[in-house]
């Protein structure tokens, strides 16, 4: 028979982790005899809240949400270009959009679209293959048997999609202060609330 400490026990159910026990077993164990109703009763008054992944196991790839999907198959940011936009390192997208509000002039403005548009050609090429690792990943969980190198090679990757998008991103920021007047800088980040 396997018996664990009270300690030991407590310490698996903190975790998460379920050893199996029988019944006779842990009531020698403990010195005490519930009846069967009872550790029934005493076991779904202690079950865990439900996780805050519940209801995220019917997407089509578990790590990434629609929106997720919809962001990367358009070539949105998703976030990547933080480092140079919170530096005051402005983004095409932005600056097109406040293109009135910092007198961009017509040869800065045609500049900034087709910084803006091969930004956004190749930022959907690499989303679509970040997508298309995610579900690969997903689909290696999902099918089973899974080992550690393949996972390692399956999250490698992941990691060279995402290094690569990011790039796309941040490298087209490096781009755009070449184009723009110091005052436009300053005036895209005040408006862009990043002044204070």
């Amino acid at each position: 028979m396997f018996i664990l400490s009270r300690q030991a026990q407590t310490a698996l159910i903190v975790l998460g982790l379920t050893v199996p026990f029988s019944a006779q077993s842990q009531e020698s164990a403990h010195g005490h005899g519930l009846d069967h109703g009872q550790r029934q009763s005493d076991h779904a008054n202690a079950a865990a809240p439900a996780s805050p992944y519940a209801g995220q196991q019917g997407r089509s790839i578990k790590s990434l949400s629609a929106d997720d999907i919809s962001e990367l198959q358009k070539g949105g940011g998703w976030g990547m270009a933080k480092a140079a936009e919170l530096n005051g390192i402005p983004g095409p997208a932005h600056l097109l959009e406040l293109a009135d509000d910092i007198s961009l002039s017509a040869d800065q403005k045609a500049a900034i679209v087709a910084l803006y548009e091969q930004m956004k050609k190749d930022a959907i090429k690499e989303g679509a293959n970040l997508i298309a690792a995610e579900r690969a990943l997903d689909d290696a969980f999902k099918v089973g048997g899974l080992t550690e190198p393949v996972l390692k090679a399956l999250l490698q990757a992941i990691a060279d999609r995402q290094s690569r998008l990011r790039f796309i991103h941040l490298a087209t920021h490096l781009k755009t202060p070449a184009i723009l007047s110091p005052a436009q800088i300053e005036r895209y980040n005040k408006l862009r609330g990043y002044d204070g």
